[in-house]
């Protein structure tokens, strides 16, 4: 297996910003990817004005999925896009050259675009995470987000790990999920510009953009895909109060992402909205009961008292330092 970078043209290139839905992955009733729920999904978040297109994650039941369904829905949403947006499939596996075989098998499918997580269920070291994101990166000429998510998966990478990194030109953005907002400055005053920052937890995207995160990886997005692009734009605009108060009309939904039943949760927000179904694959369960009931109150306020948006959509973004 090559370890010398990989010097293929990347085409087409990403431009890592704005709105990147993490998008479910709905499910019929008897346990089969629903392509029709999942293209309207992938269509209203076009609509909104989203500027990619994030498959088979951790809300997207990823785990659950096999080799065959991730390369279905990628194909699917290729399909879909017809090259409007880039489609950008998950790697998270177990071992390294699964996950190269992987990537290798969605760029011949046509995937844009590559977000990676560290190794899964072994907890690597610093010297193996760094390899293990090297070696992919060799093996494909596809950019590549880093998924950071220690609090989930109990691997954080570093700055000094992507010090590391920053030699392979391909690995070009970041997913941050560290929860720790201070890594935004961070990041930028080691590397500029070298790494676009996506905020990646919801609850955090208001600070972690005014902080100059150049993008989101959203769950709620999946829901209310109009309010979040919204508060992304008018944060860049410089309107700040304006996205302040989208952001607090937002945020008990938002909490709904950092709970360990985000994926029932945020289905079950979708489907309120007309954007999937409650359907999980086990051994996840559909909601019931009790909380159930408090997850929709949380849901159907949200929907009740959801704020007139401005035309956001014509609004040019200010100048980043």
């Amino acid at each position: 297996m090559s370890h010398s970078i990989n010097k293929k043209t990347i085409m087409p290139a990403i431009n890592w910003e704005g709105v990147f839905p993490a998008m479910l992955t709905p499910f019929t009733a008897d346990d089969k990817l629903d392509f029709t729920l999942f293209e309207k999904n992938v269509n209203a978040q076009a609509e909104a004005g989203c500027e990619g297109i994030i498959l088979a994650g951790s809300l997207g039941e990823g785990s659950t999925l096999d080799k065959e369904e991730k390369i279905q829905l990628l194909v699917y949403t290729v399909e879909i896009l017809k090259g409007k947006l880039p489609a950008v499939l998950t790697i998270a596996e177990q071992a390294t050259k699964v996950a190269v075989k992987l990537a290798q098998d969605a760029e011949k499918n046509g995937a844009d675009g590559l977000m990676i997580l560290p190794p899964m269920r072994y907890k690597a070291d610093d010297r193996e995470t760094v390899e293990y994101y090297k070696t992919i990166a060799a093996n494909t000429s596809l950019p590549i987000m880093v998924y950071n998510n220690p609090v989930d998966y109990k691997i954080e990478v570093t700055p000094d790990m992507f010090e590391e990194l920053a030699k392979y030109p391909t690995i070009e953005a970041v997913k941050e999920s560290t929860r720790d907002v201070t890594n935004i400055t961070r990041m930028r005053n080691r590397f500029g510009n070298r790494y676009k920052l996506f905020c990646g937890v919801d609850t955090l995207v208001m600070e972690e953009l005014m902080l100059g995160a150049d993008g989101i990886v959203g769950g709620l997005v999946d829901a209310f895909p109009k309010e979040t692009v919204a508060i992304y734009k008018l944060v860049k605009a410089g309107m700040y109060k304006e996205a302040l108060d989208i952001y607090r009309w937002f945020l008990p939904a938002l909490e709904l992402d950092i709970h360990p039943k985000l994926v029932q949760y945020i289905k079950l927000a979708a489907t309120q909205t007309g954007l999937c179904s409650e359907y999980v694959r086990a051994p996840r369960l559909v909601l019931e009961g009790k909380e159930k009931e408090k997850v929709l109150g949380i849901i159907n306020k949200a929907i009740a008292t959801r704020p007139s948006l401005p035309d956001y959509k014509k609004l040019s973004a200010l100048t980043n330092a």
